[in-house]
């Protein structure tokens, strides 16, 4: 019986930077040396193995797609793959597999069949913008993605903010960057002029931009996030 491969989860860039700036050259090198992968989008991935290094034939590697798209069974040959003894590496689009990313039931499958789970570092824009906001990064929560319907977003974004004050914890959440302005407008006509809101935008780029002010001080403010990958931040 073969002992089963590893199942590595491999971070990526957060936008268009090249991959040694910011990924560890460790995780570089184990990047290199895998040829089975699973992957939200193949074309984008391969472009990812090509700029992080890899110099073998990208058409003989194995490539399995996992998305938002992906059924129950779609886990099934990535399972198999790591069952028969070859590694695989679970690659984001952006960040860290599995933080507001497909991939967690992968991994979860992987646990239950006793696959090592191995997960490497990189850029995570979530912990940057929290280490960056200024705000409590004791006691934090990490919502992902707001509601997209304006009567529940509305309300999602008074419990959060009921909740910030009342635990002392740092609310956490993104959205869509076409839908950035969207969000921030919601924000100035809900929170409280004395709320904190933080906005990282483009983390690790060249355009990088962070900012931390009162709600109160931010309606004199017009950032530019319009389709800009940005984290939000709320705190007291």
């Amino acid at each position: 019986m073969n002992t089963p491969g590893r199942l590595y989860l491999i971070p990526s860039p957060l936008g268009d930077v090249h991959p040694e700036k910011v990924i560890p050259r460790h995780t570089l090198e184990i990047l290199r040396n895998l040829g089975q992968f699973a992957v939200e989008e193949i074309r984008t991935a391969r472009r990812y193995l090509r700029k992080a290094g890899c110099t073998g034939d990208l058409e003989k590697t194995g490539f399995h797609e996992l998305n938002e798209h992906s059924q129950p069974g779609d886990l099934a040959p990535v399972i198999a793959t790591l069952m028969s003894g070859q590694d695989v590496g679970l690659l984001s689009e952006a960040g860290l597999p599995c933080v507001a990313d497909p991939g967690h039931e992968l991994v979860m499958e992987a646990h239950r069949q006793g696959i090592q789970v191995i997960p490497l570092p990189g850029p995570s824009s979530v912990m940057l913008a929290l280490m960056a906001s200024g705000f409590n990064g004791q006691n934090f929560a990490f919502l992902g993605y707001l509601p997209v319907k304006a009567q529940e977003r509305i309300r999602e974004i008074r419990r959060i903010e009921k909740t910030l004050y009342l635990q002392n914890q740092t609310q956490i959440f993104i959205e869509t960057p076409y839908r950035n302005i969207s969000l921030f407008n919601d924000l100035m006509k809900i929170c409280a002029g004395e709320t904190y809101l933080c906005i990282a935008c483009d983390l690790t780029l060249e355009t990088e931009w962070i900012r931390s002010l009162r709600i109160r001080d931010w309606k004199s403010e017009s950032p530019e996030i319009s389709k800009r990958p940005a984290v939000f931040l709320l705190y007291k």
